[in-house]
């Protein structure tokens, strides 16, 4: 799935999402760059790949690095269908008055874009199954 784009060079946004095919595993482009399995997205820094982190795997260590990132609002890309992680796992965004979604990952790409172009302090996790 392509998706349109507003044209900042600085911003750092999901360009498509490529569903897994063939041996290949499901993706998302981000400047050119193909990232699957579980990586975290800011709007003005590179993107960083999470090795080996299923949805089933994530601790509240992970949100808590998402704290450390300042944001306004956290959208977890769950894969291909919404799930969501147990409340006391991302208690110290909550606790910060951080919002957390929860929503398939495609959902949180489109979600993402929207609020990076409008200069929105804004993290997505995102998960490819």
């Amino acid at each position: 799935m392509k998706l349109h784009l507003h044209q900042d060079a600085e911003l750092y946004l999901v360009s498509a999402i490529e569903p897994a095919a063939e041996g290949r595993p499901a993706a998302v482009l981000v400047r050119g760059q193909r990232w699957s399995g579980a990586v975290v997205l800011q709007t003005r820094s590179a993107p960083e790949a999470l090795p080996d982190t299923a949805f089933e795997q994530l601790a509240e260590h992970h949100f808590e690095a998402l704290l450390a990132l300042q944001p306004d609002v956290v959208l977890v890309g769950t894969g291909a269908r919404q799930r969501f992680a147990h409340p006391r796992l991302y208690a110290a965004l909550t606790t910060a008055q951080i919002g957390v979604d929860f929503m398939d990952t495609a959902a949180a790409c489109r979600t993402y874009n929207i609020l990076a172009g409008e200069d929105r302090a804004v993290v997505a996790l995102l998960f490819n199954d």
